[in-house]
């Protein structure tokens, strides 16, 4: 199993549109920075073909220390959601790539 990181992205990037490295890695970057703060703001990034990031509330509400068993209150927060496309599950399911999986 591959790990997915910037160099990575920034080289695929450059293989497939034909950017310098350079090019290449700033557009990664201002890719990611505009998603950071989208999803900062709130707002949801739906990436086409592989599935939808969104920022979702989570309320307060009493959880249960796994230590000691005892009840304790667990503070608000923002939660990042990662809703799969159905075509990301298919790919997934035949381990075929998800452009792939889209056209049968």
């Amino acid at each position: 199993m591959s790990t997915l990181t910037r160099a990575g992205l920034a080289e695929s990037i450059y293989a497939a549109v034909g950017l310098s490295r350079n090019e290449s890695a700033a557009l990664l970057e201002a890719v990611l920075d505009r998603m950071k703060h989208a999803l900062a703001e709130g707002e949801s990034i739906k990436i086409s073909g592989f599935g939808t990031f969104s920022v979702r509330q989570k309320g307060r509400r009493i959880g249960r220390n796994p230590k000691t068993g005892h009840e304790v209150p667990i503070l608000p927060r923002r939660v990042l959601v990662f809703r799969p496309s159905q075509i990301l599950r298919e790919a997934v399911d035949t381990g075929k790539s998800p452009s792939s999986a889209g056209r049968s």
